[in-house]
């Protein structure tokens, strides 16, 4: 039984209430009584609103699902005029000039990679804002962007041959970021620094430097004998580190041991998608977590090589600059990502605070406690800094349209003035991942122009909304498919060219969404090249190391010289409306419908098992041929949302896709056996919690808000933490 400290109007849970005093306020300048009758406030303005809004999202879904079951046209003229008439098309501003001043370089003028990780673990927040930068030799030698032929087969020890090819690769990506004026990097037996200036000694005997001199910035270690030297490329920075003692150093004519990638500029700290948050138990350690980040604090212990070893954040990279980079005796660079803290959409509640005795909006909970948080890092209550400008980076997900916006934009006013910030500290992350959104996405920039920071494309909560919102209009091609389609393509074009139009180049991050296979680098690196190329200055990567790779990209391509020729008229509409239903039932073979099926059914019980029985909201799923997939909330959406509407449209039957749960439950339980934290389905499916959650997701997918997976998932999970609280 939950105990609750009463708080005028709201109740708090006594766990989060006593966080909130004991840890989280104390050093904020915010006193406990102003707070609360602050935060009583909040949600008395803001809780009907949030109902209201939902409640326009469930009108406009039944006028849209009535359309279609009249046998209206889903494309062309009468369908948008019916769209306008009803409100979910609205008319977009003109000149829309977003203003957002105090922005950060990391996302305002650099371009590189993003990662986005659930902040309830420990390790891999940690992880994530220690990837800043990253090891060129350990990414190249740990995955297959180097290949295992002529004897390069990583193994348990170190293989010198593969090692080779590292070090060759390594030195023609040097050659592409940091050209010599004479000469490859392949040829240098050494980098000295003589009369305040790069010396660079050649195997012909030749010296040379830098065909831009202007690219070193600094160096590590004794001017004579540099450890380190530091150049930046296309707004990025990277170091040679140098030490022909160390077991690399001294196989390497110039006694290079690595190069060190400034990788991820930012960080998305997630309390959403990939984090399962159920009660006050779950969100207090969210917010812990959030405050550790916040106050430079957090830390594991991790057993490593038979050592205990601690776990924090970095501290600051410090150089002796070039004298054409600062007369300052220290050049100082952040070792850590950007944070930003991703909050939970509108839809939820969470019943950590009751107000007038009802859950309280989860979103609006987020938005209160994580900017209190954050203060201490405007306060500098740390020995780190987040924002060197003085900004609070909440990312809102999941906006239905330009009025969800602007409810989000005056909560956040209505926050600074419950913490006492400045207008406008706290900057918004606008995700384009809803279908109101993007075909209103002028409107949505405009709601928070002030504000905004961020927005960016997610191809999978975008086609769960896509699925969801035409559901009625016929059956939708194979997921597969759907990625090639025109509406995809229109929808991730005009998300920059919006962007771009609203003026968020040099303001913000215009971004692309993740790469979901981690074990394949070599197609990441061949794939997303083209996120880059498109005008996008950031992008979501799946691990550190990704992200150290996916960093190489924005050295080959000069995303803001990209921006520059980009069409920004393009608005796509018509394209972006064309809803992508499948062109012939009668190209589906029974095997096709069958391996559709199972593909869906096996990921859907192989996320949500892992969510249900163990809390995890995020993790590497091995799909149906045993690939690991990154896999959280969205990609489960549209396997759930896509299997719903075959059933709506009879493509397959209830009978065919209970067989299919039933068998790949057994595959997945095989697939799971070497984790002893799992908690298998079988043998009793039916008394399977996580079972019947993948279950209800499907059957029940139809009549779920907008097809979110959240009040299924929360509810069962709920239900399982129950269940193991009463075994022990």
């Amino acid at each position: 039984m939950q105990n609750y400290i009463t708080r005028g109007r709201l109740q708090v849970a006594e766990q989060l209430d006593d966080f909130i005093n004991q840890k989280a306020m104390p050093g904020t300048g915010v006193q406990s009584d102003a707070f609360w009758q602050g935060a009583e406030a909040l949600f008395s303005e803001f809780v009907p609103q949030n109902r209201a809004l939902l409640e326009k999202r469930e009108q406009l879904q039944r006028a849209i699902d009535d359309y279609h079951k009249a046998g209206n046209p889903a494309f062309g003229e009468q369908y948008i005029t019916f769209l306008k008439e009803i409100g979910y098309l609205v008319e977009q501003p003109e000149k829309v000039q977003a203003d957002t001043t105090n922005v950060d370089a990391e996302i305002a003028t650099m371009a590189g990679p993003q990662l986005v990780v659930p902040i309830n673990n420990a390790r891999y927040a940690l992880n994530a804002v220690n990837a800043r930068w990253g090891s060129l030799y350990d990414a190249l030698y740990g995955t297959d962007v180097i290949s295992n032929e002529n004897g390069a087969e990583p193994g348990k020890s170190y293989n010198p041959i593969r090692g080779e090819k590292v070090v060759a690769k390594a030195k023609s990506y040097l050659d592409s970021m940091l050209p010599l004026a004479k000469g490859s990097h392949a040829d240098v037996v050494g980098y000295k620094i003589e009369t305040g200036k790069l010396a660079i000694s050649l195997t012909d005997g030749d010296i040379t430097t830098l065909a831009n001199t202007e690219q070193w910035q600094g160096y590590q270690g004794d001017i004579t004998a540099p450890t380190a030297l530091l150049f930046v490329h296309n707004g990025l920075h990277f170091e040679i580190q140098i030490d022909a003692t160390s077991p690399i150093g001294k196989t390497d004519a110039a006694g290079v041991k690595d190069v060190l990638i400034e990788a991820a500029l930012t960080t998305i700290m997630d309390c959403e998608d990939s984090v399962a948050a159920v009660d006050a138990e779950d969100k207090t350690l969210v917010y812990s977590n959030w405050l550790g980040l916040m106050k430079g604090s957090l830390s594991i212990e991790m057993s490593k090589g038979g050592k205990t070893i601690v776990r924090a954040m970095h501290e600051d990279r410090v150089y002796s600059p070039s004298k054409h980079v600062t007369n300052q005796e220290q050049l100082s660079l952040s070792a850590r990502s950007l944070m930003f803290v991703r909050n939970v959409g509108h839809l939820m509640t969470n019943d950590a605070m009751l107000f007038d005795g009802e859950p309280v909006p989860e979103g609006i909970m987020d938005g209160l406690v994580t900017s209190l948080i954050a203060k201490h890092d405007l306060l500098n209550n740390s020995p780190f800094q987040n924002s060197r400008h003085g900004s609070i980076y909440i990312v809102k997900p999941k906006m239905h349209g330009p009025e969800e916006v602007a409810f989000s934009d005056a909560l956040f006013a209505k926050i600074e003035t419950v913490i006492n910030v400045p207008k406008n500290t706290l900057k918004m992350g606008i995700m384009d991942e809803e279908r109101r959104t993007s075909v209103n996405l002028d409107a949505c920039i405009n709601a928070a122009k002030s504000r905004v920071v961020f927005i960016n494309t997610g191809f999978l909560d975008r086609t769960g909304d896509e699925i969801h919102t035409s559901m009625l209009a016929g059956p939708f091609a194979e997921k597969a498919t759907l990625k090639t389609m025109l509406w995809i393509k229109a929808y991730e074009t005009a998300n920059v060219a919006v962007g771009l139009r609203c003026g968020l180049s040099g303001k913000a991050q215009i971004g692309k969404g993740m790469w979901p296979i981690p074990d394949e680098m070599q197609n990441m690196m061949d794939a997303k090249i083209g996120h880059p190329k498109s005008g996008a200055n950031t992008a979501w990567v799946p691990s550190p190391t990704a992200a150290t790779l996916h960093a190489l990209h924005y050295h080959d391509v000069n995303v803001f010289d990209i921006q520059k020729g980009l069409d920004q008229d393009f608005s796509g509409l018509n394209d972006i409306l064309t809803i992508p239903l499948l062109e012939s039932r009668d190209s589906l073979s029974a095997d096709t419908i069958q391996r559709e099926i199972d593909n869906n059914v096996q990921g859907i019980l192989g996320y949500v098992v892992r969510w249900v029985h163990q809390g995890v909201g995020c993790s590497k799923v091995p799909d149906i041929n045993n690939v690991g997939l990154m896999e959280d909330r969205a990609t489960l959406r549209i396997s759930s949302q896509h299997i719903a509407n075959w059933l709506e449209h009879g493509i397959v039957s209830a009978a065919q896709v209970d067989e299919s749960l039933r068998r790949m439950a057994k595959l997945v339980d095989e697939q799971n056996a070497g984790d002893a934290e799992y908690i298998p389905m079988m043998p009793d499916l039916d008394s399977s919690i996580g079972f019947l959650a993948a279950s209800d997701l499907i059957f029940k997918g139809k009549e779920q808000p907008s097809g979110y997976t959240e009040p299924l998932l929360h509810a069962r999970r709920r239900e399982m933490k129950a269940k193991l609280v009463s075994v022990k």
